[in-house]
């Protein structure tokens, strides 16, 4: 028996809230608990604009993959700290534009991976995985990776809304770094990040998220520090912004009325 197929169930925490879980409430989701939708108002309090921050994160995520398919060409996704299924995922954009796209989701979250494999369980041309951010460039040795993902061809590695659980001592910039150089030469990587100019509310969300959360949450950090793990990569028009203002579809996407913090980042390619 593969190790975690039916230990699943009995691995889900009901009674601490999950990021992913709380993530999934902001978007209008139901597959979450009366933990966290009491952490996700809770952290209301400390960061009002938080439901437009996530949903324009979703928004990005599915920007890139529809330019980087479109205009890029990119044919191979692998989605990094994936989060609960929504509307629209990865390979429905992707293979919205050519169905031979191929797209691997990768997440430690139990509940996320039940969810994904049932969502996955017809559609030969993806696979999800359990894996940890911190261990992410080790999954191109599992098999299931292996046999779905060239290596030689361009892979588009996407870090969205991720590397702030990553804590400092696994060094998030690292860990991109690792996985860049399993990359051949014209993959992208796609990465944003909780930020805030301010001081305060970066303690003050960093330390509500690890109090509250079941995560090895890492913390809220400053826009330089988000730029770093960009080194030696050519971005790509706009360059780093607050996710909604990456080519953006229109001008009625939902708009954050205060930053608190915001989603930063933006889409790069291997030289």
């Amino acid at each position: 028996m593969d190790h975690w197929e039916n230990p699943i169930a009995h691995s889900i925490d009901i009674n601490t809230p999950s990021i992913a879980r709380m993530y999934d409430w902001y978007l209008g989701g139901t597959d979450n608990f009366p933990s966290d939708r009491k952490a996700c108002r809770d952290l209301l309090e400390i960061a009002p604009s938080t439901c437009a921050l996530a949903r324009n994160n979703r928004l990005f995520l599915q920007r890139v993959v529809r330019v980087l398919a479109l205009e890029y060409g990119v044919r191979q996704f692998i989605d990094f700290g994936c989060g609960l299924p929504t509307g629209n995922n990865v390979h429905q954009v992707a293979q919205s534009i050519d169905r031979s796209s191929r797209v691997v989701y990768a997440d430690s979250d139990p509940i996320v991976l039940a969810h994904g494999r049932t969502l996955l369980d017809e559609n030969d041309e993806t696979c999800f995985v359990r894996a940890d951010l911190t261990d992410a460039d080790r999954i191109f040795d599992r098999p299931e990776v292996a046999g779905l993902i060239d290596r030689k061809a361009p892979v588009a590695a996407l870090f969205v809304s991720g590397l702030h659980r990553i804590p400092d001592s696994h060094e998030p910039g690292c860990i991109v770094r690792r996985v860049t150089e399993k990359l051949a030469s014209g993959s992208f990587v796609v990465i944003c990040q909780l930020v805030s100019d301010s001081a305060a509310t970066r303690q003050a969300a960093t330390e509500f998220m690890r109090q509250t959360t079941d995560d090895n949450w890492g913390r809220v950090r400053e826009k330089s520090e988000v730029q770093a793990y960009f080194d030696g990569l050519e971005l790509l028009t706009p360059g780093l912004v607050e996710v909604s203002a990456w080519r953006p579809d229109s001008d009625v996407a939902p708009r954050q009325r205060t930053f608190e913090w915001e989603e930063y980042g933006g889409v790069a390619r291997l030289p």
